[in-house]
């Protein structure tokens, strides 16, 4: 892996902004060059938001993604918005569980997956951001799942380590998702 650029993007309140902040963290862990800019409306929960998240060997420009290795969609106007961002061949994530459509572009890897349906099968629609998640780590080597997990019980910390189990099962189930589809 040179470089990772991925586009994180749906509604405030979905957790797209922790997806980035666990990427970033597990490859800081691994020694990599990361950037992690938050972008959101004023709403915040309910508003629309998105990060780009840069995983790099080398030194990284800038931080902002214009031509995205991956852009990951969990709403419809996410991908709406930033599917053009996607880089010739690149994956295209889109949480199918709230988009109605398929995503227009053909020179893209695409992987729809019902994360909101993997997650309240682990008990809770509020991870199904970690669901995406396992999902994007199946099919990018951008970090390694076990960098992941210490990212998950940093960010939790020991005032939720209630909530470190759930979000495991999440990870597995996104994890496993793309083998499943492709078997």
């Amino acid at each position: 892996m040179a470089e990772e650029r991925i586009i994180i993007a749906g509604f405030g309140g979905q957790g797209v902004l922790m997806i980035g902040k666990l990427l970033a963290h597990a490859g800081m862990m691994e020694g990599k060059n990361v950037t992690w800019l938050p972008a959101y409306g004023p709403e915040m929960r309910g508003g629309t938001a998105n990060c780009n998240v840069i995983i790099s060997d080398g030194i990284i420009g800038a931080p902002i993604v214009t031509e995205a290795t991956c852009v990951i969609a969990m709403n419809l106007p996410s991908l709406d918005r930033f599917e053009s961002f996607v880089q010739p061949g690149g994956w295209l994530l889109a949480n199918s569980s709230l988009i109605p459509r398929a995503p227009v572009r053909r020179d893209v890897q695409v992987l729809a997956i019902p994360v909101n349906d993997l997650a309240q099968q682990q008990g809770s629609q509020r991870v199904a951001n970690v669901v995406m998640l396992g999902a994007y780590l199946a099919v990018t080597p951008v970090v390694r799942k076990e960098s992941v997990i210490a990212a998950i019980e940093d960010v939790l910390g020991p005032g939720k380590r209630h909530l470190l189990d759930i979000n495991l099962n999440a990870l597995a189930a996104g994890l496993a998702f793309p083998t499943k589809v492709h078997a």
